[in-house]
């Protein structure tokens, strides 16, 4: 596998292959000597004995304090292990992957004054699978994420525990068994390594990546939902998103209108005398498309922030100069986190009026609750009612996070962003979200049952047949969890979008 290399610009694609695929990490060699220049002036810089914040002084409210240079070491050995007070169910190997891929990148652009062997553990760290426990609450955003990094901080200084594979190890040892060394922490490096914002980058970056894959999930199930209720196609039309140009808009259109092709159900009821349709068919460019938008621009600002720096102070060896700055604040990141949660709230907000649509008699034209012999049977009326729960748990999480903000450190750091709390509920929001569009794909696929023998077109039939492959047909009550799973399974690994496209061509 083709390495990622540190230094360089990355993308959010480049995140997803080391967090999800461990693809390989190596440093850039022109990274290698930026690294190189800035740890030579700092170095310098207290060869000289200068006051500089962070390297000859303490942290925070403790600024004014100046630190002897022969206690240097334990300064950055006390300042990882002093913040290192994170509490909550560890975060993911994926996010911690991704916490690590972008400390590295980071440190990598030369503004840090750290040395090159700790960027090199990192990405030592990354290439031989070893993860540090990162609890995930207690960062509020600012000084970037202080506990999350700390924790992260522990594992290359030899201390707390690690997860290799399913394995939970002390530090030392897993360093060890693959032949590393735990660093010395020498003067900035310890500061160097945990003012940033890689943690909410690295959950943001994920979850941004996923919605956007979602969305074209959703725009499938809206077409599944469309034939199932015998909606128009008009509203669809190329010419009604040319005249508004909103792009999310007009790929959302163009993804509908292709898996719809073809219908003999669209065909058997194109003179009937309905005129309009419920909002939440006639109205699915505007709403998914506008979650695309969002969360293409929650993108672009993740994007820049992977490849930012986002320490302090900032060392620009080129200038003679150390800046105390505030490039850790993760407002940047805060906010479009909180608005890709309402973006990603969205489309499982419209998929229940959807969902809704079809278990309702009176709007579906279809048995109630899609089942046989309703009475006797209950069919998927519970599946609407977890949609309903899901959507309405969205609603709360989807409040926004950076509206907040507590001071810290005694009033020195009086503004915060609590971006680390926008990126976890968007997670949440997003895992919520694809629940509502699984139960969206096996209702409609449940309700084009009722359609037969017209058969769907050939890429909702595409999605309808990869679904029965797994799902049979609702004849009788029987436990609807695994299924719904299942489906689930489907959306997650991509391969509803993989069978719809292979009988329809490529979606946006």
């Amino acid at each position: 596998m083709k390495p990622v290399l540190i230094g360089t610009l990355l993308t959010l694609a480049d995140v997803m292959r080391v967090a999800n695929d461990a693809a390989p990490v190596r440093l850039a060699d022109t990274a290698r000597e930026r690294v190189l220049a800035s740890r030579r002036y700092i170095e310098r810089v207290v060869a000289e004995g200068r006051t500089v914040y962070g390297v000859t002084t303490g942290f925070g409210k403790l600024a004014n304090i100046r630190i002897a240079p022969a206690d240097v070491q334990q300064l950055q050995r006390n300042l990882i292990r002093s913040h290192a007070m994170g509490v909550g169910e560890p975060l993911s190997q994926e996010v911690v992957r991704g916490m690590l891929l972008l400390r590295a990148q980071s440190l990598s652009l030369g503004y840090s004054g750290i040395r090159v062997e700790v960027v090199e553990l990192l990405l030592a760290m990354l290439n031989h699978g070893i993860h540090p426990v990162i609890p995930s609450q207690g960062s509020v955003g600012a000084s970037g994420d202080l506990a999350p990094l700390a924790h992260m901080a522990l594992a290359l200084i030899g201390e707390g525990k690690v997860e290799v594979g399913d394995a939970l190890i002390p530090a030392a040892g897993a360093l060890a068994e693959v032949g590393l060394t735990p660093v010395t922490l020498e003067a900035k490096e310890g500061l160097a390594l945990i003012n940033g914002t890689q943690a909410m980058t690295a959950i943001g970056a994920l979850t941004v990546f996923d919605a956007l894959e979602l969305a074209t999930a959703a725009d499938i199930a809206a077409a599944m939902s469309l034939e199932a209720l015998k909606g128009s196609r008009a509203p669809f039309d190329p010419r009604v998103t040319m005249v508004r140009s909103h792009p999310g808009a007009a790929e959302t259109a163009a993804n509908v209108l292709a898996v719809s092709a073809s219908s003999p159900i669209h065909a058997a009821h194109a003179d009937c005398d309905k005129i309009q349709d419920a909002y939440s068919l006639r109205c699915v460019p505007q709403v998914h498309g506008a979650s695309r938008d969002a969360l293409r621009h929650a993108a672009e600002v993740l994007t820049r922030e992977i490849n930012a720096v986002t320490d302090n102070p900032l060392v620009f060896a080129d200038d003679d100069a150390v800046i105390s700055a505030g490039n850790f604040h993760g407002q940047p990141v805060a906010l479009v986190m909180d608005y890709a949660k309402i973006a990603v709230a969205e489309l499982a907000n419209i998929a229940e009026r959807r969902i809704e649509h079809m278990m309702d008699p009176a709007v579906s034209g279809l048995p109630a609750f899609l089942a046989h012999q309703g009475g006797l049977h209950s069919g998927l009326m519970i599946s609407q009612y977890t949609a309903a729960s899901l959507v309405s748990e969205n609603k709360v999480l989807a409040h926004p996070a950076s509206v907040d903000s507590i001071p810290t450190s005694a009033n020195q750091e009086d503004h915060v962003s609590m971006g680390t709390i926008s990126a976890r509920q968007c997670a949440m929001i997003l895992e919520n979200a694809r629940w509502v569009i699984a139960i969206e794909v096996l209702s409609a696929t449940q309700a084009l049952e009722f359609h037969k023998p017209l058969e769907a077109g050939p890429g909702v039939s595409a999605a309808v047949n990869l679904v029965r492959s797994v799902v049979p047909p609702l004849e009788a009550d029987r436990i609807m969890t695994g299924d719904l799973a299942a489906v689930r399974d489907l959306i997650v690994s991509r391969s509803l979008r993989d069978a719809v496209e292979l009988a329809v061509g490529p979606l946006h």
